[in-house]
């Protein structure tokens, strides 16, 4: 396994900056084909683009992917656990992935693309990278055991991308629709959830409870492999 599972994690990078690059590529299509002033702003459309938390785990899921792909073929030969920052990295990394194709399935699955995008693309951010993460959390070789703080660091991210996404919501026009606000995903809207921002508040504590779950439970598997590996050395 040791000798084939970084060509896996390359695989899955390249198809992963295949279909980010395919993404905004069509997103910058649709803004130059758009005949209103808000539609047609390209620096906030691609602003919004890397405003989605499913592109920034993604591009994270690359980056993660390919450094642990280059580690292992540089240490081939040997059964040493990964290096701490990339163990945490990816843990971090695994959590959101994990928990944007939860979401994704759970909240998002019948919302029509109309056109924003391909089906491949979408099936590949939002389902078949989370499963590649999912994968490589439980059966990625040379594992190390992290300590539980780990979870609280991969927390650190999504209260950041929450404060930023709401806070910006309120100075952005709405693309698509004209509207002066901008919300990357529809619980995220205070004007359409019932509750206004006490539901949207709900949805967050929700999600907030499911990543530190996941975080939790990849550290756990994490922890329980690199020991049993341990003691096998």
């Amino acid at each position: 396994m040791t000798t084939w599972w970084p060509y896996l994690r390359i695989a899955a990078a390249l198809l992963g900056t295949a279909a980010l690059i395919r993404q905004i590529a069509q997103t910058i299509g649709n803004a130059q084909a758009s005949t209103t002033e808000w539609g047609s702003h390209i620096p906030t459309v691609v602003a919004n683009f890397f405003s989605y938390f499913t592109v920034l785990s993604n591009i994270g899921a690359v980056v993660t992917f390919t450094l642990g792909a280059v580690w292992m073929l540089r240490t081939r030969g040997r059964t040493d656990p990964e290096p701490r920052w990339l163990g945490t990295l990816f843990a971090c990394v695994s959590t959101y992935m994990i928990v944007t194709g939860i979401v994704y399935n759970i909240l998002l699955r019948n919302i029509p693309l109309d056109g924003v995008s391909e089906v491949w693309t979408n099936e590949s951010l939002h389902v078949i990278i989370p499963l590649a993460m999912l994968l490589d959390v439980l059966f990625a070789p040379r594992r190390r055991a992290l300590p539980w703080s780990a979870v609280s660091v991969a927390a650190i991210f999504p209260i950041i991308w929450a404060a930023y996404t709401l806070i910006r919501a309120n100075f952005i026009t709405a693309p698509r629709t004209g509207e002066l606000w901008w919300y990357p995903y529809p619980f995220l809207n205070p004007h359409t959830v019932p509750g206004g921002y006490l539901g949207v508040s709900g949805y967050i504590v929700g999600i907030a409870i499911a990543i530190i779950a996941v975080a939790a439970g990849v550290v756990w598997v994490g922890r329980r492999r690199g020991t049993e590996a341990a003691h096998a050395a």
